[in-house]
């Protein structure tokens, strides 16, 4: 997303004869940061669009070192200071404007993001973020709760380490390896040893965080794109190479660019693949499709050349910067689901904008300061009137940041209101009636073998002891229902949903074996379906409630169904969360594996309860007690039905 070549404006806006700048260059990044932005605003229609933050990272590489080689080998001092100076007023003017916004409006609008902040604001300064999100932050992956405006500012902090540490391993390469060949070798072995390391601490169920965020595990796409400019320099490279030569470039780089794209649509960002060699293969894909973009003998410089790829190009800085914090507030404002698409392009052209102004107004104006024309610059902001009101604008806001991170708490977790608390409440109540469970697996065992409850109602509610009748009046239940429910055994998966009516779930069956989890994705049960079943806690009938936090994949659902086994009742609860685009895709999904599967069903929690805005809290999410009642009267009324049949 930043553009490392420090030519001039007139230079970038053509291809030089020299090749010393390569315009289709920013058709690459164009790919990256189109990727990245579809994959924050619908996932599901473009699940591998966060491998653009590789692309990124490769690039980043590539130029950096190319360019150092190329003083070296023109005599010229490597000039450290110059490349920190250079490096500075680039990136930091529109990183240091955009936290300032976005802290700013988190201080003034969006209170119940203000945790941490100091902390968000100073690492991202000194580009540790990624460290800070390790530690405090969430998974990248997690769509829904809590979703922070600044998640996607890690790898701004990789490249900002990479920048530091780059003209050290210059010197490095150059007075130690000296010969191409060792240095291409040192290289390439450090990007090896930074993807098996990544697949080791997968393997070993480390953090995702750790994984998805760590220098380590990630320092590969750098290093590949570094390696590539010690036997690819542009300054080497010969453009006659014939026509089979020519042609052989141009195939290479079609194909590159028809499985990076590939990958784009087929590869999810939860599975075992990407961190198991997946990333790394995308990474060479992508090494590869630099080095034929900046080969003068292929004709995918000219190709990837054309206005609009150099306009998003030259902003995707920017673009990169400001499409969280636009996508973060604006699905806090605007209940997307049921227009996703038409919201996804109102939230593009804000992003657009946004970054426009950025552009114009922060970084061009900025990216030339030196020392010599810094006294001009201030002179001219007084009789300047854009840039007299941009600064004042600029000062207001930090002003605005400074109280922000004065008043924000230092903990990253969001203050526990009346939903959470109940929720946490609940997450109590789950385990001592789990351990109850897990004591008598026998009582768990034989309660599995019910049968439906076929008296009528008067015989039944003659049977009903007092606290029976009092589950009936509650939930308004037939005598004939509870008396049913009452017999059964349920193993019940899923997130904060079910966790919030959990108590409710287990006053009315006879046994409720619940494992649920607050932010819980789909890509997770499958293990925790095997823990269950080691338990011996996996009963007949199986319900889930897995769609609220991301969206929902056919895979998912089959490996869901696969860890489960045969024998089983599948009852998948649809989702409400009006305020995330996925949310008609995973109904859709359920609905579709209901209508072809024998023993799945889907229970409408959807169809019923957004006619009833009174049973939710506020976030019209989670259910009140009002809601819960309403949710365990279907899930009874529902499994029971469909049981009949």
């Amino acid at each position: 997303m930043q553009n490392d070549s420090e030519m001039t404006d007139k230079q970038q806006s053509s291809v030089s004869t020299n090749q010393e700048y390569f315009t289709g260059i920013n058709g690459l990044r164009t790919i990256a940061v189109v990727g990245v932005i579809l994959y924050h605003l619908m996932a599901s229609a473009l699940p591998g669009g966060f491998l653009g933050v590789p692309i990124f990272l490769a690039l980043s590489g590539y130029l950096v070192i190319n360019s150092f080689l190329k003083l070296n080998e023109n005599g010229l001092n490597l000039d450290i200071s110059n490349f920190y100076w250079r490096r500075l007023r680039r990136l930091y003017p529109a990183l240091v404007v955009m936290l300032i916004f976005t802290a700013s409006y988190i201080t003034l609008f969006a209170h119940k993001l203000m945790g941490g902040l100091r902390g968000i604001i100073g690492s991202n300064l000194i580009y540790v973020y990624n460290f800070f999100e390790i530690k405090h932050g969430q998974s990248y992956f997690e769509k829904f709760n809590g979703l922070s405006p600044f998640t996607h500012l890690w790898t701004l902090s990789i490249e900002g380490q990479f920048y530091i540490v780059a003209p050290f391993l210059a010197l490095l390469l150059i007075k130690v390896f000296k010969k191409r060949s060792r240095m291409f070798a040192f290289l390439l072995g450090i990007s090896i040893l930074s993807a098996l390391w990544m697949a080791i601490l997968f393997d070993q169920h480390a953090n995702i965080n750790r994984i998805y965020y760590g220098t380590d595990t990630r320092l590969f796409s750098i290093l590949l794109g570094s390696a590539l400019a010690i036997i690819w320099p542009s300054n080497h490279l010969n453009p006659n190479v014939g026509k089979n030569g020519k042609r052989l470039l141009n195939i290479i780089g079609f194909i590159s660019l028809l499985l990076i794209l590939l990958m784009y649509f087929t590869v999810n960002g939860t599975r075992h693949f990407n961190y198991n060699g997946g990333m790394f293969i995308f990474s060479l894909l992508v090494v590869v499709m630099i080095a034929v973009i900046v080969h003068p003998g292929s004709n995918w410089n000219r190709w990837l050349t054309n206005p609009i790829f150099d306009w998003i190009g030259k902003r995707s800085y920017g673009i990169y910067l400001y499409q969280f914090p636009v996508i973060v507030f604006y699905g806090r404002i605007v209940n997307i689901a049921n227009h996703p698409w038409f919201n996804s392009l109102i939230e593009i052209i804000i992003i657009l904008l946004i970054s426009e102004l950025s552009y114009r107004f922060v970084e061009q104006p900025l990216a030339h300061i030196n020392s010599v024309n810094i006294k001009q610059y201030l002179d001219d902001l007084k009789h300047n009137l854009k840039h007299l009101i941009t600064s004042a604008v600029v000062i207001l806001m930090a002003i605005i940041t400074l109280i922000g991170c004065v008043k924000a708490p230092t903990s990253t977790k969001i203050a526990a209101n009346a939903i959470d608390k109940h929720i946490q409440k609940s997450a109590k109540t789950v385990d001592k009636n789990n351990e109850k469970l897990m004591k008598s697996k026998k009582s768990f065992a034989k309660d599995d073998t019910y049968k439906i409850h076929q008296d009528g109602n008067a015989t039944a509610y003659k049977k009903l002891n007092k606290q029976q009748k009092n589950l009936a009046k509650k939930f308004n239940l037939s005598p004939s229902d509870v008396l049913t429910a009452q017999k059964m055994s349920i193993t019940a998966i899923g997130d904060s949903i079910l966790l919030d009516t959990s108590g409710d779930l287990q006053s009315i069956f006879g046994h409720a074996y619940v494992d649920a989890k607050v932010s819980r994705q789909a890509y997770q049960a499958p293990d925790i379906i095997k823990s269950i079943k080691a338990k011996g806690m996996l009963a007949h009938n199986v319900l889930i409630n897995l769609g609220t936090n991301s969206p929902l994949t056919q895979d998912q659902v089959n490996n869901i169904i696969k860890a489960i086994g045969s024998g089983h009742n599948i009852f998948w609860v649809n989702t409400l969360v009006p305020t995330q685009n996925w949310q008609n895709e995973v109904n859709n999904i359920i609905a579709k594996n209901a209508k072809k599967r024998k023993h799945f069903y889907m229970i409408d929690w959807y169809s019923l309860s957004k006619k009833h805005n009174e049973w939710f809290g506020s976030d019209q999410i989670h259910p009140n007690p009002q809601g819960s009642v309403g949710y365990t009267n279907l899930i009874v009324k529902s499994m029971i039905k469909d049981l009949k049949n």
